[in-house]
C-alpha cells in the first residue's frame, strides 16, 4: 500500500449493555481504514481478527515495521481492494491492542481492571464494531470478513445485524465451537491461573505469569496446526541431541513450541487471553433463539464460507451444518474447500485460492 496505516482511536463515553447483564463505560476502540468510502457510503468492508490479532491489517506503521496481519489480502487489486473498497479493522473489545480491556484503566479504581473485568462475549465485540460503523458514518455494511474468532464476530453480524449487511466471508469458523476446543483452552485457562505469578489476576506491576500463558499459547498452538504440517515442519529431528537420555535433550517441535510460547508473552496480555477465549468458548448463535436454525434463519446477506481440509479445530461438518440450515431457510450461500495441510492456520497462510473465492464472491 503506498501510504503507512494508522491506528486511530474513538472513545464511546455512553454506557455499553454486555450479554452478562453489565454495564461497561468508557468504550475506547482501536481501529485502521484502508481505501476511501465512496460518496454513496456504501462500499465499507469490515474486516475481523482472530484472538490474538489487532487492527493493524494491512499495510506498514513505518518504514521496515511488520506489516498487518493480512496484507496479502488487503489492498489495491488483492483481495479487499482498496481501489475499490473501504476497509474497516477494528481491535475487538477485551483486547490487549488499544480497545477497552482487562489491561485498560477502571476510571472508578485508577487502577488495571484485570479480572475485575466483566465477562465479554462476540456479541459485544461485534455491538462495540456497530457503534464504530456508525460513528463513521456507515449505514449497511457492504461486506465484513474474518477468520476463526474474526468468522465468529461475521456471523454474529450476519444474525444481530441482518439489514445492516450485505454479504459475508466466514472463513475456518462456526457458529459454536467443539468441545475438543473447548477442551484446549481448559488447559490454557488452567496454565495461566495457577501460575504463581498469577495473583488472581492483579499482576500489573510486578512479575505476569510468563510461564503460564507461554504453555497456554503452547497448547493453543497445536491446535493451529495439523499432523501434516508437524511432520513437514519438524518430523521426529532432534534439536539438541545431547542430552537424549536425561530431560535435557529436546526435538524440534519441542523447541518450536516453547519457542513461540515465550516469545507470545513480549506481545500480549495473560488476562486478554483468558477473557478471549472465555467468548470463544461460550459464542453459540443458538443464545436468545429457540434452536440453531431459527438464529441462522435470521441471515439476509450473501454468504461466502471458506474451509481447509486439514484444519481440525473448526472441522468442515460444522460448516456443512451451517449451509444446510441457511439453505433450508432460502438462502444460498457459497462453500468453498480448500484443500491444505496447514492447518487451521492455512488462512492466514493460503491466499492465492481465498483471494480467487472472495474476489469472485465480492462482484
Amino acid at each position: 500500500m503506498a501510504d503507512f496505516a494508522k491506528t486511530q482511536q474513538i472513545t464511546f463515553k455512553n454506557e455499553l449493555y454486555l450479554e452478562s447483564g453489565r454495564l461497561l463505560s468508557p468504550v475506547t476502540v482501536a481501529y485502521e481504514t484502508y481505501g476511501t468510502l465512496n460518496t454513496a457510503k456504501d462500499n465499507a468492508i469490515l474486516i475481523c481478527h482472530a484472538l490474538t490479532g489487532s487492527a493493524h491489517a494491512a499495510g506498514f506503521h513505518k518504514p521496515g515495521g511488520p506489516p498487518g496481519w493480512w496484507n496479502d489480502m488487503i489492498g489495491p487489486g488483492k483481495a479487499f481492494d482498496t481501489d475499490q473498497y473501504f476497509i474497516i479493522c477494528s481491535n475487538i473489545l477485551g483486547s490487549c491492542y488499544g480497545t477497552t480491556g482487562p489491561v485498560s484503566i477502571d476510571p472508578f479504581t485508577g487502577k488495571h481492571y484485570g479480572r475485575k473485568f466483566p465477562v465479554i462475549t462476540v456479541k459485544d465485540m461485534v455491538k462495540v464494531q456497530k457503534r464504530l460503523i456508525d460513528h463513521l458514518g456507515v449505514d449497511i455494511l457492504y461486506s465484513a470478513a474474518g477468520g476463526s474468532l474474526g468468522g465468529m464476530q461475521v456471523l454474529e453480524w450476519a444474525v444481530t445485524y441482518p439489514d445492516k449487511i450485505r454479504s459475508a466471508v466466514a472463513i475456518s469458523t462456526a457458529g459454536r465451537i467443539t468441545p475438543m476446543a473447548i477442551a484446549f483452552n481448559t488447559i490454557a485457562r488452567f496454565a495461566i491461573t495457577k501460575d504463581p505469578n498469577y495473583n488472581g489476576g492483579d499482576y500489573y506491576g510486578g512479575t505476569p505469569p510468563k510461564d503460564g500463558l507461554a504453555i497456554g499459547r503452547m497448547a493453543g498452538h497445536i491446535t493451529y496446526l495439523s499432523d501434516a504440517a508437524f511432520n513437514r515442519k519438524f518430523g521426529r529431528r532432534y534439536a539438541t541431541f545431547e542430552g537424549i537420555y536425561d530431560f535435557n535433550g529436546f526435538f524440534e517441535v519441542e523447541n518450536y513450541l516453547r519457542h513461540n510460547g515465550y516469545k507470545f508473552t513480549e506481545r500480549f496480555d495473560a488476562n486478554t487471553y483468558l477473557y478471549l477465549l472465555k467468548a470463544m468458548d461460550i459464542f453459540d448463535l443458538t443464545y436468545e433463539y429457540s434452536s440453531f436454525e431459527e438464529a441462522v434463519a435470521r441471515i439476509k446477506a450473501k454468504m461466502l464460507f471458506i474451509t481447509f481440509s486439514s484444519d481440525f479445530l473448526f472441522p468442515a461438518y460444522q460448516t456443512k451444518e451451517l449451509t444446510m440450515l441457511m439453505e433450508k431457510a432460502g438462502n444460498r450461500p457459497e462453500w468453498v474447500q480448500i484443500e491444505s495441510d496447514y492447518g487451521h492456520d492455512a488462512f492466514l497462510l493460503e491466499f492465492d485460492e481465498q483471494t480467487e473465492a472472495i474476489k469472485a464472491f465480492l462482484k
